[in-house]
């Protein structure tokens, strides 16, 4: 039996990894750390809080005692460090949380996972990992042609990408410095089941249902690789158990599209298959983002090479299957939008984005 300590995994993406590896594996043991901030949902879970196997704490990573807490309580195999402060416009009105978690966090967990894992200098427990979730902001913006690849320099241009690229900087150090046996992935944009309503498809989604403005920065042409979120558990299970130590491993789609088709593939979908009076008189393009990077593409070559993994889902597919579950699942749409969220959610593009 394995054990991870997932961070963050009442999340989008976390909440999707716990389902994903414990749906998968019959010999593996999960402990949930979130601290339950305004994106921490743990209806996100309901499927599998009654299974013996999985275990749920709340706290928060910058919390050393909390987290020493945990490893002296229980033989974790692997970390895993998807807890992070990710919207982007948040970063820009509010820069002090984004350094306060995502940077200050990620080391207070290495230097527990470090203690409890160390059983000589520079030598740790067995089998052990330190996996790091990043994103391919940390590389800055692409041009009309290119792709990032794992050699790319970074360059980020938001307090989030910052935050995340000096995240990765720690963990890079952590390996170099004490041998420490780490791994980081580096994502394109992630779309699917339980993704809070701050990003850009459900957000469009809710929107059109509720037939409120669909807001569009700028021309609406910022191009994004989109990856469906069930091929990134993939993708992190696969470097976890086969990933080189100290390797930073790139995680693309090969969906690149630009935001204003993204919208209007949802409008499209929604006057299909709900109600045939919306449409494209909805959008509502509005002052671009700050320092807005305009395209991101992934080269997820070396993944493909040493690990075999590969992105199953197309965006074609991806897309109705993500626009189908919110629709299925409206209650989880109607909480996640209902009181101090829902102020935030309607707020967002007013600049008023604390809680």
């Amino acid at each position: 039996m394995k054990t991870y300590l997932v961070t963050g995994g009442a999340g989008f993406i976390g909440s999707n990894f716990v389902i994903y590896m414990l749906n998968k594996y019959d010999d593996v043991k999960i402990i949930n750390v979130d601290k339950l901030t305004y994106a921490g949902n743990l209806e996100n879970l309901k499927s599998v809080e009654n299974n013996p196997r999985y275990s749920f704490v709340q706290a928060d990573i910058c919390d050393r005692e909390a987290i020493s807490k945990i490893f002296a309580e229980n033989d974790i195999d692997y970390v895993v460090n998807f807890a992070a402060e990710s919207h982007v416009d948040r970063s820009i009105t509010n820069p002090e949380i984004f350094v306060k978690t995502n940077v200050e966090g990620t080391v207070n967990m290495l230097q527990c996972a470090k203690v409890a894992w160390t059983i000589g200098d520079d030598q740790y427990k067995e089998g052990v990992k330190y996996l790091q979730v990043s994103t391919d902001e940390v590389y800055g913006s692409l041009g009309e042609t290119g792709y990032f690849m794992e050699t790319t320099p970074l360059d980020p241009h938001s307090p989030y990408s910052s935050s995340k690229a000096a995240a990765d900087f720690f963990v890079k150090a952590f390996g170099d410095t004490y041998k420490f046996p780490i791994n980081i992935t580096r994502c394109s944009n992630n779309y699917g089941p339980f993704q809070f309503p701050e990003k850009l498809i459900p957000l469009i989604m809710n929107n059109t249902l509720q037939h409120k403005d669909l807001p569009v920065y700028g021309d609406g042409m910022q191009i994004r690789d989109w990856l469906y979120v069930e091929d990134h558990c993939k993708a992190i299970d696969m470097v976890i158990r086969g990933g080189r130590l100290g390797e930073v491993y790139n995680v693309g789609g090969h969906n690149e599209k630009p935001n204003i088709f993204i919208v209007k593939s949802i409008i499209e979908y929604i006057k299909e298959n709900v109600d045939e009076t919306v449409g494209e008189h909805m959008i509502k393009h509005v002052t671009d983002r700050k320092g807005h990077d305009r395209r991101y593409g992934i080269d997820p070559q070396k993944i493909k090479d040493e690990l075999g993994w590969y992105p199953e889902t197309c965006f074609e597919v991806g897309i109705k299957k993500t626009l189908k579950w919110y629709l299925d699942n409206k209650e989880w749409f109607e909480n996640v939008t209902s009181g101090a969220y829902q102020k935030y959610y309607d707020n967002m593009y007013s600049g008023k984005q604390e809680l």
